[in-house]
């Protein structure tokens, strides 16, 4: 299974910043010490072309010339810094790559992405360039090229709606958008997906899977996805700091195996970003991503 990473291209925080960079350096190093079977790769960086699938131009162009203005910094939550564009890029290269994978092999993942907050014509919340839309997008277009169509569904159980991915997709018909979140969390204005699922405060393990049974229901009832990018957010865990879901380690193990099966079952490739997880102890973080990243395997081993 191929894996992509972008965490050698650090973005600068100031001290304090309550942003958990260092989660992707420890799951990547957890992978090449516990799970050689996984091919780390680093991701070609997204160009202007293929992030303006997804974004204005003019966006693009203010976020790489630093021309964004105090209030979209204060929304998008980090500093402008070469770094930063430059991470920005890899990490949707890195999903980019996930996707070309996973056509091929069934399964891949980014290590980071779900930046799920970013419009077309802003960023927010921790996200510069939408990945999964992006991604998406150039999919279909190299598809295209070889005269074929490609449906695609973005499957987001991050714990935060995907505003953004729900507002640049919501008059394409080629890209199903699926979000499962907490009703009362970020962001506090929602926009529509195709399908939401908005859940109450302390939601367990219980009433969680009879949500996301009954919306993969639905999403396969209503699209013929082609490809899936699944957003596998570790934020619903009981004991993240901005979750407000009470999911255990084992509820989001059954959630990840659940919505792999169901594409399996169906052949349908799937590309898995990391997406949120801001655990008190950031070990914990990392535990639920290895964890996904174990169930992975399982399923690309049934696959090949």
């Amino acid at each position: 299974m191929r894996a992509f990473y972008s965490d050698h291209f650090v973005l600068p925080l100031p001290e304090g910043h309550r942003f958990p960079m260092r989660k992707y350096r420890l799951l990547r190093e957890w992978i090449a010490l516990h799970r050689p079977e996984v091919r780390l790769h680093e991701p070609e960086a997204a160009t202007d072309a293929e992030l303006a699938l997804a974004h204005t131009p003019d966006y693009v162009q203010r976020v790489v010339h630093n021309r964004l203005s105090l209030q979209e910094l204060r929304e998008l939550g980090f500093p402008w810094s070469e770094q930063m564009v430059e991470r920005s890029r890899r990490s949707t290269g890195a999903t980019i790559g996930a996707c070309r994978a996973a056509l091929k092999e069934g399964i891949a993942m980014n290590l980071a992405g779900g930046t799920h907050h970013a419009y077309a014509d802003k960023g927010s919340g921790f996200c510069v360039f939408n990945d999964a839309v992006v991604a998406a997008r150039l999919m279909q277009s190299e598809q295209a090229e070889l005269g074929k169509s490609l449906q695609v569904a973005i499957i987001d159980l991050d714990v935060h709606q995907g505003n953004g991915t729900a507002s640049i997709a919501s008059q394409d018909n080629s890209i199903f958008t699926f979000s499962i979140h907490g009703e009362n969390n970020f962001p506090f204005r929602k926009e529509q997906s195709d399908l939401d699922i908005a859940l109450p405060d302390g939601t367990d393990d219980q009433s969680y899977a009879e949500a996301l049974e009954r919306g993969l229901a639905e999403v396969f009832q209503r699209s013929c996805p082609q490809l899936i990018i699944y957003l596998a957010g570790a934020d619903v865990y009981a004991r993240d700091r901005l979750g407000r879901l009470s999911l255990s380690r084992c509820g989001i193990a059954w959630r990840d195996d659940y919505v792999l099966q169901q594409a399996r079952t169906r052949k349908i490739p799937v590309a898995i970003a990391m997406a949120g997880g801001y655990g008190h102890v950031i070990e914990e973080t990392v535990q639920i991503q290895c964890q996904t990243v174990e169930i992975a395997l399982k399923h690309y081993g049934i696959w090949a």
